[in-house]
């Protein structure tokens, strides 16, 4: 296993022991089935996304690899994924809370649709990373970096986005609280926000952003907005 590869798996190794302290700590028990099953669910999917990575697209995984605040190169980036990753952490944190205390009462099929919405916003997550190879964890354009506008992008500008809000909206179900869908609400907040930041700086430095634009009209949701 290359360097890469080892930072890759590595990462991800942090990233679900990271969230399972999340779940766990809160509830002060591991007698928390949803949890374990959206973890499974969660593990799967992405180790299945980056053996994918390492085998076919490594320069994207490389992309990937940095992530968070201090990976941003634009100040107004580093805000806004300092702010994402505190929301990121309250929907985890507050779906736990709300499953302690029973303050949601979710029935068992919910949490399995909620498990399904995950595996559904990665998997569209996943046909982006194939149709587009330039999406860096971060916002950047690289010196060979084209208008991607086939598959996902022919539709909506931010495919991946949308399909990080999906698998997002599924965590609480999937964790049996309702609560846990207003940290969605807000962290779905901060996506617009870093989209249309992000659209601003790809129309400055992507050649041909602008018209793609025209072209496509719908950022996140066809026909709505």
């Amino acid at each position: 296993m290359n360097d890469l590869n080892k930072k890759a798996f590595g990462g991800l190794i942090f990233f679900i022991l990271a969230v399972a302290a999340l779940l766990f700590i809160p509830v002060w028990t591991l007698n928390y089935w949803r949890a374990w099953v959206f973890l499974v669910v969660l593990s799967i999917s992405v180790f299945t996304i980056t053996l994918y990575l390492a085998k076919n697209d490594p320069k994207l995984l490389e992309r990937r690899v940095s992530a968070g605040s201090m990976a941003e190169k634009e100040k107004s980036q580093k805000i806004i994924q300092f702010v994402a990753q505190i929301a990121f952490i309250l929907i985890f944190v507050i779906s736990a809370i709300d499953h302690r205390f029973a303050w949601s009462l979710v029935p068992a099929y919910l949490s399995v649709f909620g498990d399904f919405l995950v595996v559904i916003g990665l998997l569209i997550v996943f046909f982006v990373f194939k149709e587009n190879s330039f999406t860096s964890a971060i916002i950047e354009v690289n010196s060979k970096q084209k208008v991607i506008s086939t598959g996902p992008y022919a539709s909506v500008r931010h495919p991946m986005y949308i399909g990080a809000i999906i698998m997002l909206l599924g965590v609480p179900l999937a964790l049996g609280s309702l609560w846990g869908e207003l940290a969605v609400i807000f962290i779905t907040l901060v996506i617009i926000w870093r989209l249309l930041d992000e659209e601003r700086y790809l129309e400055k430095n992507l050649s041909g952003y602008k018209e793609y634009k025209i072209k496509v009209r719908y950022r996140l949701v066809p026909f709505i907005w």
